[in-house]
């Protein structure tokens, strides 16, 4: 591991235009489950699965259990930046990153200094009401019983993408200009399993693409550099340089 990472401390050492395509193994050492490991939300037990309480259809029809689960297990604000957070923002401030393209909803990112951040499923810490269109705090949500309702009357709905709803157009195309400029792609904390998300990687032709995930991927065999183990451990190593 020791010769994975000098290797990667080259690249980083030599890139202008990195980017961070980050998933949920990102944000597990900052002690939040992610969903598809052994211990995740979708080995869990309720009376619907997470996949179908996580969708529009279930929202719209079923909202007060919606936001039962939602409270239960989506908001986990007392999660802070982990490693591997605060190395991005470093490398961000060293003008070394471009962006960071996430598919978590967490808002560490943003919370440990980084500036440019593509949410692609949006953030719990954005909610709005579907009648007038007023903002809310996350607060907000966590502190309302059953279905949080605006002053106008209407349901304050977090700024999350669900199953069934498509992805922010102006988010999916800032993150695919960013890879597509990047002259180091680094995947982390992502089994590349999920799309449109995972197609990102097919918009990349830099350098090098690196690959840091404590599991195989089904692109594993595109990777230049494939580190395993805790993406905040490896990470965290690594010295920023301008």
């Amino acid at each position: 591991m020791l010769d994975e990472l000098s290797t990667l401390q080259q690249w980083i050492d030599q890139s202008t235009s990195i980017v961070f395509f980050g998933g949920a193994g990102a944000f597990t050492e900052s002690g939040i489950k992610d969903f598809r490991s052994v211990d995740g939300l979708y080995s869990q037990h309720y009376e619907w699965p997470p996949e179908e309480i996580l969708s529009r259809t279930f929202f719209d029809h079923h909202p007060e259990e919606f936001y039962r689960f939602y409270r239960d297990k989506m908001l986990c604000l007392n999660a802070k930046p982990n490693a591997a957070h605060q190395k991005l923002a470093q490398m961000e401030q060293a003008r070394k990153l471009r962006s960071v393209v996430t598919q978590n909803i967490d808002g560490l990112h943003q919370m440990a200094g980084s500036k440019r951040v593509w949410e692609l499923h949006g953030s719990v810490h954005r909610n709005r009401c579907m009648k007038c269109g007023k903002s809310y705090p996350v607060e907000f949500i966590q502190n309302s019983k059953g279905i949080p309702t605006c002053s106008c009357g209407g349901i304050v709905k977090p700024d999350v993408v669900l199953y069934e709803e498509s992805l922010d157009s102006r988010v999916l195309e800032g993150a695919v200009t960013d890879i597509h400029r990047a002259d180091l792609l680094i995947i982390g904390g992502t089994s590349l399993a999920g799309y449109p998300a995972a197609g990102l990687i097919n918009y990349y032709s830099g350098k090098h693409l690196v690959l840091i995930n404590k599991t195989p991927t089904p692109y594993d065999n595109r990777a230049d550099l494939i580190l395993t183990g805790p993406i905040g451990e490896l990470l965290g190593q690594i010295e920023v340089r301008e």
